[in-house]
């Protein structure tokens, strides 16, 4: 990635956008472009002034924004300086030149790229944006697990807390766990892991590697486990020719009645390399507004489960942030130095 270069960091006070325009003056055409199909021409004004507010606040704090892909169309085409995936962001985390990083996404997120930039100053817009996922396990869990499964090496989802990631061994994405847990169980000589805790999503790797005993936790996203086969079956019925493309995060029953599973970055990449006609994203619905922007040759149809948690993320929130520097992640330095490891273990497999 290119260096982003900013003003240096100096204290500002909050950015004032003149709140009246010249009516025949439509601000930021070329963005409302990108988010045209979701917003009226009469919200644009309004979201626009925060759009520029938060443009000029990354100059002058020298920031940066990293979008997830479940985001609001106004954040993912606007501010977001670097957007994807789980795997994407924290790969991007790394090497990201800025003081400040504002995460579009829930706290794991924001959790993950502290533990890669403990210098930097890495603010959530919402500290409530949490992850059913990531309030599914705690530490003392892993603990006990340890003491049932001795030996056993923990591979652990990255939507978790720094508290969880701490007392594992490796940390994976949707987009890399079938390459982690074959690495783990080449590199410690075992056939049985731990992976939590996502239990679908163990599930649906477990058919990949099923040389590897893979021992799973109940957790389960809140958006993708609604997701039902006989879902799948009538947007086929209603929608011929339709091809189904299914996050790893849903339940088994439901990625075997899809054409292909990945992560939403490869979903994305199936998109642009095949070019389907009609397609559905089985997975937040956001993400088919997102990648719909630059497909516009391809008809999404949208079955709408929305993350609330993602839904806490606002461009107010985003431009709060960046005027008051509120929102700072904290990680205690002890936590911070193992679940590093776990993460910058899965960083090193390629």
């Amino acid at each position: 990635m290119a260096n982003l270069n900013f003003a240096p960091r100096e204290e500002i006070a909050p950015v004032s956008v003149p709140a009246r325009r010249d009516d025949n003056v439509f601000p930021l055409p070329h963005l409302y472009a990108r988010v045209s199909k979701h917003l009226l021409p009469g919200e644009w004004p309004a979201i626009a002034r925060d759009v520029e507010a938060i443009e000029r606040l990354k100059k002058q704090r020298n920031a940066v924004v990293l979008g997830h892909n479940y985001q609001a169309p106004e954040i993912f085409n606007t501010v977001a300086d670097i957007v994807g995936d789980s795997l994407a962001l924290a790969r991007e985390a790394v090497t990201v030149d800025a003081d400040v990083i504002v995460l579009a996404g829930v706290h794991f997120m924001a959790e993950t790229a502290k533990l890669l930039n403990p210098s930097k100053t890495v603010l959530i817009p919402d500290s409530d944006a949490g992850c059913s996922l990531a309030s599914s396990i705690t530490g003392a869990d892993i603990r006990l697990l340890r003491q049932r499964y001795p030996g056993v090496p923990v591979v652990t989802y990255v939507n978790t807390s720094a508290e969880v990631k701490a007392e594992s061994d490796y940390c994976c994405t949707s987009g890399n766990a079938v390459k982690v847990v074959r690495h783990v169980a080449r590199e410690w000589g075992v056939n049985r892991i731990l992976m939590l805790p996502d239990e679908y999503l163990a599930q649906n790797v477990q058919k990949d590697v099923p040389e590897i005993e893979l021992i799973a936790w109940k957790g389960r996203c809140e958006v993708h486990e609604r997701f039902t086969p006989q879902d799948i079956r009538d947007l086929r019925d209603i929608h011929p020719g339709l091809v189904v493309l299914a996050h790893p995060e849903c339940p088994p029953d439901v990625v075997a009645e899809a054409d292909f599973a990945g992560s939403t970055a490869a979903m994305a990449d199936y998109v642009g390399d095949h070019k389907p006609g009609r397609v559905v994203l089985i997975t937040e619905c956001s993400m088919a507004d997102n990648v719909s922007v630059n497909h516009p040759d391809v008809e999404f149809v949208r079955p709408c489960n929305l993350c609330p948690h993602m839904r806490r993320i606002t461009l107010p929130k985003i431009r709060h942030a960046l005027e008051t520097l509120e929102g700072a992640v904290e990680i205690d330095a002890a936590v911070a130095d193992r679940a590093r490891a776990a993460v910058e273990r899965m960083l090193a497999v390629r």
